[in-house]
């Protein structure tokens, strides 16, 4: 079994949220520190706030240079809503269209008598 200590890179050798690493073995047989990336809250719905799934967590300086398909969902408002929200909002469209006709044809049956 080989040796299973390694050395922080840097100056500074306290585990830290900014300053943590991961050990990984290299071809020599050696253990090397690998840093490990804090990970973001990622992007959050416009109207419940909660996490939207099919997006990666990543900073938001990151996001430009990823390709459209890895920025969004596609679906209507795909990168901002989340889809049950975009599902009430469709519901609450189509009921108040609806309201709006029965209104009109009660109006019109009124109008008549």
């Amino acid at each position: 079994m080989g040796d299973s200590r390694f050395t922080r890179p840097g100056r500074h050798s306290y585990n830290t949220r900014s300053n943590r690493v991961r050990p990984t073995r290299t071809p020599g047989g050696k253990l090397a520190a690998g840093k490990i990336k804090k990970t973001t809250k990622g992007p959050r719905c416009s109207d419940c706030k909660c996490s939207l799934p099919g997006i990666k967590h990543l900073h938001k300086s990151v996001y430009p240079n990823l390709k459209k398909r890895e920025r969004r969902v596609s679906r209507a408002y795909g990168g901002s809503t989340c889809a049950n929200c975009v599902k009430e909002r469709i519901v609450r469209a189509f009921l108040l269209e609806e309201q709006k006709a029965v209104k009109k044809v009660l109006a019109e049956r009124s109008g008549k008598k």
